[in-house]
């Protein structure tokens, strides 16, 4: 069969797919460093960093929820919309046009600019004294932040060769937990020593809670300076490709993937390809709007709702927009059933990784150390929110990073022996932990729930093994894209409903253990995902360039 009569979604093993032949390396531009080499092992230590401070700026409202809770008088829905929804949104809206601005200008410039405002909206959401001003904050932090993993992962799958880049994305992978692990202590920290200062509020009249949004804020803005000293890599060149043709009118490209994704300008975008795409639009947006009003009658949270169906339509509004403007990276991406099965399958498991990274520490502070603080008598060294918070980010940002770094390492090993043997060990990531989450948030003794948050750590195997998955299934000028529709999982169905779901379970059955319990129902779903993934992937990664010639790709 030629490569004109093959559907995008039905792969073909491919022959002449580059990654299957040791290809020259092009030579490209000799005062480059070399791949795989020193500098390339800098430029992945230097992005680890960036991405802890990624996840401080996105984490620290765990361990401040209680005291914005207290003071801005919130509910536990309130507060997974702020960690979750609110960012999650637009962060995967934003991430869809600054992906695909990663494929065609500068990432390194791209990478410092987005450090330097989500870390000014951290620091401005330390000047928050109600919900709506808090929320716009998370929203800019979530803006800024969806330039950072599209273009991190596209310069990491140029500086690093085919067969190490899954173990490269997962220690880039591990800056999450390492990030999210520290901000608990930093925030618990501050939070004391402000308030023991200025127990009637400091300058400005800031609370403790204020105080800590700033401190991890402005380290990041200075942190941007330093990122944009980094050596633009040579895009291709680690698989021996050519290096695409320069993207002329950059700014008119970026033009139209944000009016493609950020509603009302979608019609505007999509009127010029036809009435039948402009009707099956407003098709979508009449049923996401239908679909909204449903659940805000069902669950009354408005902000929720109107964000989470807002960021569907979009997301189905840009996806139209690829297809006819960009048939090949549509084909790879959107038309491959193998791609929206792990989108689907990792989605789901962050859906329950985001949920108790951050309900966690507010459970154990509001089941274990308040009670038994107001009971009075000697309490267990461990019996105080410092230590809390010491031990579960202290663990989870070291077990989240080896769980990640060893997921990568084993995952690349059992590829070299099993085409699709990554999936296998992705799916440790809710095998695992299951069992323990359930120990964790039945049990009454907080001794016992710190020591089965260890085995949780497996949860992270995960990370860099979707990562170098959704990377494989592209070409190297796709790489952006197809990382801005990745984390659309992680953040829609991940960040965007699991602490809301969470939360909202909580305030229904006032128990947050119940919430957290009813994560437990997406594992026959991440599973059945995996599964499908594991039979489809050999073929899928194995027919990639052949797909994306018969949609018009020029290789």
């Amino acid at each position: 069969m030629g490569p004109a009569t093959v559907r995008a979604g039905e792969p073909m093993a491919d022959k002449h797919d580059p990654e299957f032949e040791q290809a020259p390396t092009p030579a490209g531009d000799s005062r480059m460093p070399p791949v795989g080499g020193a500098y390339a092992k800098y430029v992945l230590a230097l992005l680890v960093l960036v991405y802890a401070m990624n996840f401080i700026d996105r984490q620290i409202l765990a361990i401040l929820a209680e005291d914005i809770k207290r003071d801005l008088k919130l509910s536990d829905a309130d507060l997974g919309f702020l960690y979750g929804t609110a960012f999650a949104v637009f962060y995967a809206l934003f991430g869809i046009p600054l992906g695909r601005l990663a494929d065609n200008w500068v990432r390194t410039r791209l990478l410092s600019l987005g450090l330097f405002v989500w870390s000014a909206m951290t620091a401005l959401s330390g000047l928050s004294t109600n919900f709506l001003q808090l929320s716009l904050a998370r929203v800019g932090v979530g803006i800024g932040e969806a330039s950072a993993s599209p273009s991190a992962f596209s310069m990491l799958s140029d500086w690093f060769p085919r067969e190490k880049r899954a173990t490269a994305l997962a220690i880039y992978s591990a800056g999450l937990y390492l990030g999210g692990g520290v901000s608990l202590l930093i925030g618990a920290v501050v939070v004391r020593a402000w308030n023991a200062a200025y127990p009637m509020g400091g300058p400005l009249g800031l609370v403790g809670w204020q105080a800590a949004f700033l401190a991890v804020g402005f380290p990041g803005m200075l942190l941007s300076f330093w990122v944009s000293t980094l050596k633009e890599p040579i895009r291709g060149r680690a698989e021996g490709l050519p290096e695409p043709p320069k993207v002329e009118n950059v700014g008119a490209k970026l033009w139209q993937d944000v009016s493609s994704v950020i509603p009302p300008l979608t019609l505007l975008h999509l009127a010029p390809f036809g009435a039948r795409v402009l009707a099956t639009n407003l098709a979508v947006a009449a049923a996401f709007a239908a679909l909204a009003t449903l659940l805000i009658g069902i669950t009354g949270d408005v902000p929720q709702w109107v964000a989470i169906c807002l960021g569907g339509y979009a997301v189905t509004s840009w996806a139209q927009s690829l297809k006819e403007r960009d048939p090949p990276t549509y084909a790879l991406i959107w038309g491959t059933p193998t791609f929206l099965l792990a989108l689907l399958g990792f989605g789901s498991i962050s859906f329950v990784g985001y949920s108790i990274g951050f309900w966690a520490a507010p459970y154990a502070i509001r089941t274990f150390v308040v009670p038994m603080a107001a009971a009075g008598g000697p309490l267990p060294w461990y019996a105080s929110k410092e230590i809390v918070a010491l031990v579960l980010g202290g663990w989870g940002a070291a077990g989240g990073f080896l769980g990640v770094v060893i997921g990568g390492i084993v995952s690349d090993w059992v590829k070299k022996r099993n085409p699709a043997g990554r999936i296998l060990v992705g799916a440790l990531a809710t095998l695992v932990p299951a069992p323990f989450i359930w120990a964790m948030f039945t049990t009454d003794d907080l001794g016992l729930f710190l020591l089965y948050n260890i085995p949780l750590a497996f949860g992270s195997m995960y990370v860099g093994i979707a990562a170098a998955t959704t990377q494989d299934l592209v070409l190297p000028r796709m790489r952006g894209a197809a990382t801005a529709t990745y984390f659309i999982g992680t953040t829609l169905l991940g960040l965007g409903l699991g602490p809301y779901f969470t939360g909202a379970v909580s305030k229904a059955t006032d128990s947050l253990a119940t919430g957290v319990l009813s994560l437990l129902l997406m594992a026959p779903v991440t599973l059945t995902c995996l599964y499908l993934v594991y039979r489809k992937l050999p073929l899928a990664e194995a027919s990639r360039v052949e797909r994306a010639r018969a949609a018009g790709e020029v290789i």
